[in-house]
């Protein structure tokens, strides 16, 4: 995968949380040894999960205590950075080193936290035609990747030693930038030790009055655009633009609702009609099918402080080749700059066939 658009996948995550800078500053440090299962979502990838992957995750994190109006909003959550090293016990699949920027949230009394993160990783034996052809989940060098932990998490037991133990879940793929993509999803069992590096210092968490946040209709204005191949191997890499028109409604301080419409020039899908009308001849697929899609869609959109994420459905009303059927779905993050431009990387798939990663730049009015 381009190495460049992932190292602007991790900095602009980075970039984001470099701006929640508080005054009150706390950091911790964890580490969690996982063992675990790749879990069967697909059974093109069934002779590549027979063994039991394992690692090490390491992060940092530092602390919120109410400096910024949305941190009591959501409970004080973490900031922080984390690697994670994962041997997936398999030679075909070989070993995998990411790197993410991640939110950490608690509930219940702040014994339980779930941690999302979002990076990089770049994997030891990816696909190759002639020296590696069954590794058909990782077609290219680096890839995105997704991580979620649900943990019991109980710090400062100890002079600022804690313990954590849960479920992790790691995602990797290259989001159909080059085939092969079947990607992989690890299911773990994870425990380890936090530390406080100021050890155990209690500061006292800033309560606010809540306001109440209310707008009017916003008319937003978006173009997003990328490279992605088809799941026909080596059919080439093709640039795509999409276009997008949707109105929200802010419900509070956290949510608004969507309502809009997508106009796809995904050229990848050019080659595919081709490539179909010369190959299967029975699909009755002509050349000069068109390749343009129009959908229309509703979503949520989630705000955290100048960040937010958004989480879309749609369904194609135009729709003269059939790809991976009429709903699609997109899902990601906004960063705004001032009121009403923001940038946005975004994933767009059909239920888990992930389509494309978009690189997107907006107007909300």
């Amino acid at each position: 995968m381009n190495f460049k658009f992932l190292f602007f996948l991790l900095f602009s995550i980075t970039f984001c949380f470099s701006q929640e800078r508080s005054e009150l500053n706390k950091y911790t440090l964890d580490v969690n040894q996982f063992y675990g299962s790749i879990i069967l979502h697909n059974p093109d990838i069934s002779h590549l999960i027979e063994e039991h992957p394992t690692g090490v995750i390491l992060s940092y994190n530092r602390k919120t205590y109410g400096s910024k109006d949305w941190e009591e909003l959501y409970n004080y959550p973490d900031l922080g950075y984390s690697f994670i090293y994962q041997d997936m016990d398999n030679e075909t699949l070989g070993k995998n080193y990411s790197l993410y920027a991640h939110y950490n949230f608690y509930f219940f009394k702040r014994n339980i936290q779930l941690r999302v993160g979002q990076g990089i990783a770049y994997t030891s034996n990816p696909y190759d035609k002639t020296s590696n052809f069954r590794n058909n989940a990782y077609g290219s060098d680096f890839l995105s990747s997704t991580y979620l932990m649900f943990n019991y998490h109980k710090e400062n037991i100890f002079k600022g030693l804690g313990f954590k133990a849960g479920i992790s879940i790691i995602h990797y793929s290259n989001a159909n930038f080059r085939a092969p993509n079947t990607s992989t999803n690890t299911m773990a069992l994870n425990a380890g030790l936090v530390y406080d590096l100021d050890g155990g210092t209690e500061i006292e968490y800033i309560h606010r009055e809540k306001e109440k946040v209310t707008e009017p209709l916003r008319y937003n204005f978006a173009i997003r655009t990328g490279l992605n191949e088809s799941d026909v191997i080596n059919s080439g890499q093709y640039g795509f633009v999409v276009l997008s028109t949707y109105a929200d409604k802010r419900l509070g301080r956290k949510s608004a609702i969507q309502i809009g419409a997508d106009v796809y020039f995904s050229n990848f899908l050019k080659e595919l009609i081709r490539y179909q009308s010369i190959a299967f001849p029975e699909n009755n697929v002509a050349a000069d099918d068109d390749y343009k899609r129009v959908g229309i869609f509703v979503g949520h959109e989630l705000f955290i402080n100048k960040m937010s994420i958004i989480s879309q459905l749609g369904y194609y009303v135009y729709y003269p080749f059939d790809f991976e059927g009429r709903m699609y779905n997109r899902m990601g993050l906004k960063r705004y700059f001032g009121d009403n431009v923001y940038g946005a990387i975004t994933l767009k798939s059909h239920g888990a066939k992930a389509e494309a990663v978009e690189l997107g730049v907006g107007i909300r009015l």
